[in-house]
Formats: C-alpha cells, sequence, structure tokens
C-alpha cells in the first residue's frame, strides 16, 4: 500500500504542472485572442490524462485503505463524527470525481466549440474550477489532514 500511496502523491505534481500549463495556454490564448492549437488540446489532454490515471490508482488506495474499510465498517455514522476519516473517504474523493467530471465536460464543449476563443474561454474555467477544487482538498504538508505526509 505504501508504494501505492507514495504513486499517488506523485502523481499530484503531475496535475498540478499539466493542469497549470493548460490554464496557462487557456489565459494566453483568451488575453491575445489566439487560435486554438494542437498544443492547447495537448495541454488539456494531458491534464486529463493525469487526472484519469491519478483516478484508477485513487480508486485501488481507497478499496484497499484502512480508512476505507473504517468507513465500510460503520456504514458512515461514525467515519461522518471523525475528520480524518470523513476527509479521505468522503471529501478528498468527492472533490477529486467533480474536478475530473469537470475536465471532461470541459474537454467536450472545448470540441464542440464554434471558435477559438470560445475554446479558450471554456478550457480557462473549466481548467482553472477543476485545479481549484483539487487543490482545495489535496492533503498538503501544511494542512491538518496532511500533516506529516510530505511533499511528495
Amino acid at each position: 500500500m505504501d508504494t501505492l500511496v507514495t504513486i499517488h502523491s506523485l502523481l499530484r505534481w503531475a496535475i498540478v504542472l499539466t493542469g497549470i500549463w493548460a490554464i496557462i495556454r487557456a489565459i494566453k490564448g483568451v488575453s491575445s485572442n489566439s487560435a486554438y492549437t494542437s498544443a492547447d488540446k495537448k495541454a488539456g489532454l494531458f491534464f486529463m490524462i493525469s487526472l484519469d490515471i491519478q483516478l484508477l490508482v485513487g480508486i485501488v488506495l481507497y478499496f484497499i485503505s484502512p480508512m476505507a474499510m473504517k468507513a465500510f465498517q460503520s456504514m458512515g455514522g461514525e467515519v461522518m463524527r471523525q475528520a480524518p476519516y470523513r476527509y479521505f473517504a468522503v471529501e478528498h474523493a468527492f472533490a477529486a470525481i467533480i474536478a475530473i467530471a469537470l475536465v471532461h465536460i470541459g474537454r467536450s464543449k472545448v470540441k464542440k466549440a464554434s471558435s477559438d476563443a470560445q475554446r479558450h474561454k471554456l478550457s480557462l474555467i473549466f481548467f482553472l474550477l477543476a485545479l481549484v477544487i483539487l487543490a482545495a482538498r489535496v492533503p498538503w504538508p501544511w494542512t491538518a489532514m496532511g500533516a506529516g505526509r510530505g511533499w511528495f
């Protein structure tokens, strides 16, 4: 399980980097009213792929982690009263699923958009919103839930 936690932790940096890359491309596109290029498409695609891989690792972790087992055993009641269990069993997972859905919906809308300006704007809105949601629910080392977890 420690190996999977390490992989899950390292993958967050791939998400941060690809998310920032996609957002910067979108900001540049919106501000300069430039064409939506293959580089813009790749930035969004890599952001989505890194999230999808993270989701798969997260699902495996969810079903083998002691915190998830505690959640399943108590059927919700005790878990919701204890912040660490609630955080990992509900809040962290739910936020990740919402963010992943936003990126997938955003990419779908970008593909269907009729203009390059609209593509950049949709990319910016959906990718930025997803990254903000993720950043709010990652157990960073300076947060109560991430204390002692380290940066990598």
